[in-house]
């Protein structure tokens, strides 16, 4: 068995990181994440922590409620998010990746934030906060 290893990056290629193992890909429609990316939605796959790191470069985070977000001092990509600075896992944006086709979201969460005009028909489980 080939183990899933997933690289990804920055807009200017400032920032690369590198993944592996399994994780969780949910569409997240919090407030926060709409408002820190400027989209309606943000696709996030969360790594445990031993499994993700940075191979070049690395982000600039901003705590936001005890919470911290990772972008691109440079360009300005939105790359990770942390539920603090001890977290067990990173969540990386899925757009970020060198291939996002390579995964597929499993559920919506934060659905209690979502815009009315988001259409949910995609058959994906939707939890209207998070998924634990």
């Amino acid at each position: 068995m080939t183990e899933r290893i997933t690289f990804g990056g920055c807009l200017c290629g400032a920032i690369r990181y590198q993944g592996h193992g399994e994780y969780h890909v949910v569409h997240c429609h919090c407030s926060d994440c709409r408002q820190s990316s400027g989209a309606p939605f943000v696709t996030w796959a969360s790594f445990r922590k031993e499994d993700f790191r940075f191979t070049k470069g690395a982000t600039r985070e901003m705590e936001h409620e005890g919470k911290l977000r990772g972008f691109c001092a440079a360009c300005g990509t939105t790359l990770t998010f942390r539920t603090g600075p001890d977290a067990g896992e990173w969540d990386v944006t899925v757009a970020t990746f060198d291939h996002p086709e390579s995964v597929m979201p499993r559920a919506h969460i934060w659905t209690s934030d979502r815009l009315p005009w988001i259409k949910l028909a995609d058959g994906l489980q939707t939890y209207p906060r998070s998924r634990s």
